[in-house]
């Protein structure tokens, strides 16, 4: 199964003609996710081709507007479009609040079931599983409760290797699947038949990291550790610093250590100030410490098992 990330905003608080606040859609394993909702997810997710019935899970970093103010209006589309199935939401105490609020007032009606998993820890937690996934929280350091979000995928069964399995008649079909989860094989004379003759290594399992908003925190490093992926914030470059520290935010050159330190396999930027026109000094900054550091491009599927 592939793995692949697009990118729906990437900038800081205020839209511009050509960007919007941060949203992202993750497909994993035909699972889908929006990992927040920024103004305008909406129509960057029009733009895309997502059909909006794939969402069943939202993850919300903190209830800063520029990665939430998009969130209500999703919801109503989603009833316009005639939803039945339950939606979650997870994110930060007080989104419940919030969206409810904003139904009652507005005299918003659903047709579905929205479950919300309030966070508040202030250490990483498993929040998803099914039987291919986890999703744990990543605690960011920012000016308000902010949570970023790590996807792994559990290790894959192991891949059969028939021209070995097809010299034992003893082994059936119905064996298979104790041999794709790693377990030997014992012949009727008692020999055991080891599970590294009968099988070869799985496909290796992705993962990805979703940090923003934060400032720098090696606190993060052991979580994201060897991720194939991370996208980690840069709101501005390092001559500013302070200014990243006051707001709580990080510059490329931080975003870059981070990846460096973790050994994670590819960093994307994001959650740019708009003070910058030519983004391309991000990533200059950034690859004097992680060369493989990219931009983001808007609405263009990027793979993850690299």
């Amino acid at each position: 199964m592939s793995a692949y990330l697009t990118i729906l905003g990437f900038n800081s608080a205020i839209p511009t003609v050509n960007s919007s606040p941060t949203a992202q859609f993750l497909e994993i394993d035909e699972r889908c996710f929006l990992i927040d909702c920024g103004e305008g997810t909406q129509v960057q997710l029009r733009k895309a081709k997502v059909r909006f019935s794939k969402i069943n899970h939202i993850f919300i970093s903190h209830l800063h507007g520029d990665h939430c103010f998009g969130l209500p209006g999703l919801i109503a589309s989603f009833r316009l479009l005639g939803r039945e199935t339950a939606l979650h939401v997870y994110g930060p105490k007080g989104i419940k609040e919030m969206l409810e609020t904003i139904f009652r007032i507005t005299e918003t009606q659903r047709g579905f079931e929205v479950v919300y998993h309030e966070l508040e820890g202030y250490t990483s937690a498993k929040i998803y599983e099914d039987n291919r996934l986890e999703v744990f929280t990543i605690p960011l350091n920012h000016r308000v409760y902010c949570n970023g979000y790590l996807f792994r995928e559990k290790p894959k069964e192991r891949h059969l290797n028939m021209a070995e399995i097809s010299k034992y008649p003893e082994i059936e079909t119905c064996d298979y699947q104790n041999l794709k989860s790693g377990k030997d094989f014992v012949l009727s004379d008692g020999y055991i038949l080891k599970n590294e003759v009968l099988t070869t290594a799985p496909s290796k399992s992705v993962s990805y990291a979703f940090c923003s908003d934060t400032r720098y925190s090696e606190k993060i490093l052991q979580l994201i550790e060897g991720v194939d992926l991370l996208y980690h914030e840069s709101t501005f470059l390092h001559d500013l610093k302070e200014m990243a520290d006051y707001t709580g935010h990080s510059t490329a050159l931080e975003a870059a250590r981070i990846a460096k330190k973790a050994r994670v396999g590819k960093l994307i930027l994001g959650h740019f100030s708009n003070r910058y026109g030519d983004l391309s000094v991000f990533t200059e900054e950034a690859r004097e410490v992680f060369a493989n550091t990219f931009l983001p491009k808007a609405l263009e599927p990027v793979k993850i098992d690299l």
